[in-house]
């Protein structure tokens, strides 16, 4: 008998042993699930669990909620990994028709990065001698997360970051987050004349009453709710005070965005908006919801990741009054971006365009600190913030002085103020001796052959022989157009070429490349001689060319520009363009260009300036004659040398005689 039941236990083990060998295994059975799991085929999960799993926990309680949670934490970089059963192991499950199975889990969540282990359990199912007989996984909330194993909900809980702040250079700010009133309705308080009431009210809110009856009627919305209508900043108390005279209307304290320069760095600040459905659309990260503000144009979309920090989110599983932390990222505010430019001199530089079209740019040469960037006309940040409608866009984008393009980061005609450049580049090569008197006879000049009609025309005769400081002082474009003719189109567009021209302005601030012309390329003198004064195809920003003028105060080193207080000063952007001899010598004339010459306004100075003019004819042809000129001065004090100015002014052919020049002049006299 007893050897009858040591060979019955035999023939068992070898059939259980062939039974597992024709069958899937748990942890074949696992793999898959895992794959099943790692891939996010929920519903592929789903079939792969025991008939009592799926009678406790549908589709909709299991995976169908497993799927949701993991979207609404943004779960992604889901690994699971497991520790497979001994092939021991594998044999006393098929004895049992039970199996434990280790596992971890690991991902990347809204909250950062969430790592468990758990086990799982597989039962076998099906009768063993049918084909049909498998491996199936007990499913339970703990699958998701441990701490919801017992039961329980997933919460998520958000600290919106403090966006950082946009300084000037002595810490005032050119965009704050301030106290600004959410103006809005309490349904229950609405009187007897509520339609009235909604319609002054959206009258004075810039909105329109069908946009106030959409915010009533939201479903959360209950008759003693505060339902917000508007923003406004603090500075619009008056309307604030009309608005909540008025039944039903009243309002709260939140914090916004302000602009204390307005108009003055609008281009330069940018300003915030609503992020719209692209925006959301470009968010792979889940960085912003439908109700965020995102940075739109100039410095607030430039340093949008700097500024708006990250978003402090705590995933949190609740059970009853208990809470469980699963995982946190502490919330990160929003960094300061400090810049080199002082507000003052910013208001002053904008205020004194007084509504004419154009940019300046003001640096100190010695560091190449940008002190000023300015496009006029403007806009109002505050305003597109807090009282933007479509006709406040039709009328900004209407406006025939295109108040919307920031002129301070494209490029125009220098015209003459290029000329000290021309001179340097000439007497580098060695083909342009500043002392040598050329004759030139006339106002107009031709090379002759090959140029047909055209002619360099100059403004005024000279008096005898023509040099280097006559041809500043007067402007002579003829002088300048021999000159360049006689160094050739290679060595002036390398000169230029060493003055930065044709490559990427080194500057935080993205501003258009400078241009020698379209295709970076003189083939022929025409365009050469004009191009030696700043006309022909050249093109270059009001930034630029302020540096230009930095070698003249660095014995012959261009500064390279800069804006932001935590970036090295005093950094050579082109080295040795000038020696301290040829510098003495266009400095000596820059000032006779003051005292002698084309620049006779700034003698008002209060102090000695130097400086060059020049004039850029719009012509699109040589038949249009009524596109009119824009005028440029680019001023420093003689002295001191611790401020240069690169100013533009739009379309002035009918303002008087040197009317930037004397505009120029008035602003650092305020300035200095």
């Amino acid at each position: 008998m007893k050897k009858f039941a040591i060979l019955a236990t035999m023939m068992l083990i070898v059939f259980l042993t062939a039974c597992s060998e024709d069958q899937v295994s748990p942890n074949e059975r696992f793999d898959e699930y895992v794959q099943q799991w790692n891939s996010l085929e929920f519903n592929g999960m789903y079939a792969m669990h025991t008939t009592e799993t799926r009678e406790s926990y549908g589709e909709e309680e299991s995976t169908s909620r497993m799927e949701k949670i993991y979207q609404d934490l943004n779960v992604n970089e889901l690994s699971v990994n497991y520790e497979a059963l001994s092939d021991e192991e594998v044999d006393a499950a098929f004895s049992e028709g039970m199996a434990t199975i280790p596992y971890q889990v690991e991902m990347e969540t809204i909250a950062g990065p969430v790592v468990f282990e758990n086990e799982a359990t597989l039962v076998q199912e099906g009768e063993e001698s049918e084909e049909e007989a498998n491996w199936y996984v007990e499913w339970h909330p703990g699958f998701i997360f441990p701490e919801l194993e017992s039961g329980g909900e997933i919460s998520i809980q958000t600290v919106d970051p403090e966006r950082g702040e946009i300084l000037d250079r002595n810490d005032m700010p050119l965009a704050l987050n301030d106290v600004v009133y959410n103006i809005g309705i309490v349904p229950e308080r609405l009187g007897e004349n509520a339609e009235q009431a909604k319609e002054e009210a959206a009258d004075l809110l810039q909105m329109s009453v069908e946009e106030i009856n959409q915010a009533l009627d939201a479903s959360w919305v209950q008759p003693t709710t505060f339902v917000p209508l508007k923003e406004i900043p603090r500075e619009d108390e008056q309307l604030l005070q009309e608005v909540v005279e008025m039944d039903g209307f009243t309002y709260q304290e939140s914090t916004g965005r302000v602009y204390p320069a307005g108009e003055a760095a609008a281009h330069l600040t940018g300003y915030l908006r609503q992020v719209n459905a692209e925006d959301l659309e470009e968010d792979e990260e889940g960085e912003y919801s439908a109700s965020d503000m995102i940075g739109s144009r100039g410095l607030e979309s430039l340093y949008e990741d700097k500024l708006r920090g990250e978003r402090g989110v705590k995933i949190l599983a609740l059970n009853g009054e208990e809470e469980t932390v699963i995982a946190e990222q502490e919330v990160q505010h929003g960094e300061d971006v400090k810049l080199t430019i002082d507000i003052n001199m910013q208001e002053k530089v904008f205020n004194s365009y007084d509504g004419d079209a154009g940019t300046s740019a003001l640096l100190d040469p010695k560091t190449g600190e940008t002190l000023a960037l300015v496009s006029s006309p403007s806009f109002d940040p505050n305003e597109l913030m807090y009282h933007s409608t479509n006709s406040l866009w039709e009328e900004l984008q209407e406006d025939e002085r295109q108040p919307l393009l920031n002129r301070f980061s494209a490029t125009y005609a220098p015209g003459s103020v290029i000329k000290p450049v021309t001179a340097a580049i000439g007497m580098q090569h060695g083909t342009l001796d500043p002392q040598e008197g050329i004759e030139i006879d006339g106002l107009t000049w031709s090379n002759g052959e090959g140029w047909g009609e055209y002619e360099v025309t100059r403004v005024s005769e000279s008096d005898g022989p023509v040099d280097l400081k006559d041809a500043l002082v007067r402007s002579d474009n003829i002088y300048f157009a021999m000159e360049a003719l006689e160094m050739g189109a290679d060595a002036l567009v390398a000169g230029l070429e060493n003055f930065g021209f044709s490559e990427d302005i080194p500057y935080e601030y993205p501003i258009e490349a400078s241009s020698i012309s379209n295709d970076g390329t003189i083939e022929d003198d025409v365009l050469l001689a004009n191009t030696s004064y700043g006309q022909g195809e050249m093109e270059m920003s009001a930034l630029h060319l302020a540096a230009t003028y930095t070698p003249l105060m660095n014995e012959g080193n261009m500064m390279k520009p800069v804006l932001l207080a935590d970036e090295d000063t005093g950094q050579v952007w082109e080295e040795s363009l000038m020696t301290a001899e040829q510098t003495d010598i266009i400095n000596d004339a820059l000032r006779a260009v003051v005292t002698e010459g084309t620049a006779a306004p700034a003698q008002e100075s209060d102090f000695p300036l130097s400086g060059k003019t020049g004039t850029a004819e719009l012509k699109l042809t040589e038949d249009d004659q009524d596109s009119g000129v824009n005028s440029w001065f680019v001023a420093y004090p003689s002295d001191d040398q611790d401020l240069v100015l690169a100013m533009m002014v739009e379309q002035t052919q009918d303002k008087e005689s040197g009317y930037a020049v004397k505009k120029a002049t008035e602003l650092l006299n305020e300035i200095k």
